[in-house]
């Protein structure tokens, strides 16, 4: 995958984060891969649990060096970041790929004969919040949420956009649903461009995204609940129809995906 200068090195030689502007408290870098290290970090992750805060407080300075914000898990059943099996040598570049090519193969492979044809895309919408507040507050909230997640951490990950934060680390969630996590990033671009979503939480096999900019209209919220499920067919296993799974989409600050 095509990256930028990764400034995670620069750690190493000084933990504290003076030397690229962050006050950073005590963490680690993490280079773990399925294959063994790779061969510079993929990530930092806070060692402490995230606090209400900490995601407007190193969010701003960390994008000005290349270092984007993400919650990680650690109290999933399969651990943190250095056991979910990360792929970073297999995984494209997202701006290679095409949303709605990814979309619209996944929904010819899994979408329930009743729901039709690929719809096309949903029409962006209007923002309600700038996306990077938004994502602070939905970084709040799950801080706060005290079942789930478990245990999250703040970690910093250098990615161009927010929405290549999965394909930069590599990471191998939805494996069993796409092979190249990139080509799911390149639909999250497109939910930048038309919903301000913002890549908020990582664990094992689910991603949390903050939204800016829901659909309003029973229509809207249908044709992106199509999406929803050629993103994540699992997500939707657990509602009665792709109509009753749109009734949830109406204003939420928040999208939420996991894969088996």
């Amino acid at each position: 995958m095509a990256t930028l200068p990764n400034p995670l090195p620069k750690l190493a030689a000084d933990p504290s984060g003076r030397s690229l502007g962050l006050p950073l408290p005590p963490g680690r870098l993490i280079d773990a891969t399925d294959d063994g290290p790779w061969h510079e970090p993929l990530l930092w992750c806070s060692g402490r649990a995230v606090s209400p805060g900490n995601w407007a407080a190193l969010g701003g300075s960390g994008a000005r060096v290349g270092l984007l914000p993400v919650l990680v898990d650690l109290g999933d059943a399969q651990g943190g970041p250095e056991h979910w099996q990360l792929t970073p040598g297999e995984t494209t570049y997202p701006g290679d790929h095409d949303a709605e090519e990814v979309l619209a193969e996944h929904w010819a492979e899994c979408a329930p004969e009743e729901d039709g044809p690929w719809p096309g895309l949903a029409g962006p919408q209007t923002l309600t919040a700038a996306p990077d507040v938004r994502a602070a507050e939905v970084a709040d909230a799950l801080a706060q949420a005290g079942s789930w997640p478990k245990d999250p951490h703040l970690a910093l990950v250098p990615a161009r956009r927010s929405a290549d934060i999965p394909a930069a680390i590599g990471w191998s969630g939805p494996l069993n649903h796409d092979e190249d996590v990139a080509r799911l990033c390149a639909v999250l671009r497109s939910w930048e461009d038309r919903f301000g979503i913002r890549v908020t939480a990582l664990g094992f096999d689910w991603l949390t995204v903050s939204v800016a900019a829901p659909p309003t209209s029973r229509a809207e919220a249908e044709a992106v609940a199509a999406e929803h499920a050629a993103f994540s067919p699992d997500t939707l296993a657990s509602a009665k129809s792709l109509p009753s799974y749109a009734d949830s989409l109406p204003g939420a600050h928040s999208w939420h995906f996991w894969w088996d």
